[in-house]
């Protein structure tokens, strides 16, 4: 496996899932897309994308922090379920060398106090220490 971990959403990223996945495009003044087009609503239809349809390492990267993101959501909003939880933790820890740098921004290590992190962090933390990610690398 290459050590190479993808740390950004690029723009060829974007254009395929917003082909691939059927999401709106950026407009001019769109930072953090991946973030902007967040749905909690379509958590299972992302996953089943992120398994069943051709993406490369850059897309397979943003379409997942566009799942965690959505997973944050749902956790907030009360509606998070355990079957999106275990495959979005089988995908994390099959992809772990394209995610690591998600799984580690996610899960706020270098943070103690959870009550001040993402609402997603403590399950991540979970996917780090299995993956054995302590942010050293």
């Amino acid at each position: 496996m290459e050590n190479e971990y993808p740390e950004y959403v690029t723009k060829s990223a974007i254009e395929g899932l917003v082909k691939k996945v059927k999401l709106p495009a950026p407009d001019e003044f769109s930072q953090d897309w991946e973030f902007e087009v967040s749905d909690s609503s379509r958590i299972t239809e992302f996953l089943y994308v992120y398994e069943n349809i051709d993406l490369n390492k850059d897309e397979k990267f943003a379409l997942m922090i566009i799942i965690i993101s959505s997973f944050n959501d749902a956790i907030v909003e009360g509606k998070a379920q355990e079957n999106s939880a275990s495959l979005i933790r089988y995908y994390l820890l099959q992809d772990i060398g394209i995610h690591k740098n998600t799984v580690y921004y996610w899960s706020m290590l270098d943070e103690d106090d959870l009550e001040i992190c993402h609402a997603v962090s403590s399950f991540m933390r979970e996917i780090a220490f299995i993956a054995e990610l302590d942010g050293q690398d």
